[in-house]
């Protein structure tokens, strides 16, 4: 796993409605790509992992809600029709960075390297020339954002590291046509 930061580029908003727009995109793809990584996990028989990536999506999705509630939207944008300028957002996970053997160390430690992404993005907007409440938004965003990296350090605190070795697989899955 690499963990190359990638910071998504984005116009600036010009209004606190565009830039909640932004973050509830931000949200929604990634509750749904965690969503996918516990599938895929499970594909694998990675149950504890599936689990945990399950727990992130729904963790993911309650984010997302809160937006709608602070925003007093009921439908929130199309994040479908929302585009990075990066291949992901910045709080979504690259399939790249999976290995169907990963440990919830693994996981959690995509989750920190998420949220931080998610914190820096959000900070870039908070010392943009953008409308003050636009920035006040951001700088808000950006401190959740950076409570989210705390708990998930906590939370990997009680996690213990791979053995060597956790990577070799005797039998590896086949690929069939």
């Amino acid at each position: 796993m690499s963990g190359k930061s990638r910071v998504a580029r984005q116009a600036l908003p010009g209004s606190v409605e565009e830039f909640m727009a932004c973050a509830y995109a931000m949200e929604v793809e990634a509750a749904e790509r965690y969503a996918e990584l516990a599938d895929q996990m499970d594909t694998h028989h990675n149950r504890e992992v599936a689990g945990l990536f399950a727990k992130l999506a729904r963790i993911e999705g309650k984010h997302r809600d809160q937006i709608l509630a602070r925003m007093g939207w009921e439908h929130g944008p199309d994040a479908a029709v929302f585009r990075w300028e990066t291949p992901e957002g910045p709080e979504t996970t690259d399939y790249g960075e999976l290995h169907y053997l990963m440990q919830p160390y693994h996981a959690l430690r995509l989750a920190e390297h998420n949220e931080r992404r998610a914190a820096e993005f959000f900070e870039r907007f908070a010392a943009a020339p953008v409308p003050e409440d636009v920035r006040a938004a951001a700088r808000e965003m950006a401190e959740e954002e950076r409570e989210h990296v705390r708990l998930i350090q906590e939370w990997l605190a009680r996690v213990p590291p791979p053995e060597p070795g956790w990577d070799e697989d005797m039998d590896p899955p086949a690929v069939a046509d």
